[in-house]
């Protein structure tokens, strides 16, 4: 019988292997089309993506902030994170490319999925 172990099911990006840079408006608008609820927040080096998670009470809130927790240590790229009793918002940049890279486009994707993991 083989076993599905949390890591092996949120699979690693290597983010030292690739080169990074600030993606231009064009592809960070063409993102955000395919990330509903996501939007622009700040400007110059300080922008972001960011999003307000919305929950019905603090054990969930927390249950959702300990699952991005584990999503940035697997990605090792670490959102910006504002908790709250029944919502959480969650800010993705680059700081080293002083914009907003790919990276930020997955782990906003990977954070995305967590809610797509409910049961109904």
């Amino acid at each position: 019988m083989t076993t599905t172990t949390p890591s092996s099911m949120l699979p690693k990006k290597d983010w030292s292997r690739e080169s990074r840079r600030a993606l231009g408006p064009t592809e960070v608008v063409a993102q955000l089309g395919l990330l509903p609820g996501w939007r622009l927040a700040g400007d110059g080096d300080q922008v972001a993506i960011e999003k307000t998670f919305t929950f019905a009470n603090y054990h969930e809130t927390m249950a959702f902030v300990n699952a991005v927790a584990f999503i940035a240590h697997v990605q090792d790229h670490h959102p910006d994170l504002s908790v709250h009793y029944g919502r959480c918002v969650v800010r993705l940049n680059t700081h080293d490319v002083g914009g907003i890279s790919a990276t930020d486009i997955d782990c906003a994707t990977r954070i995305e999925a967590l809610l797509s993991l409910q049961p109904a």
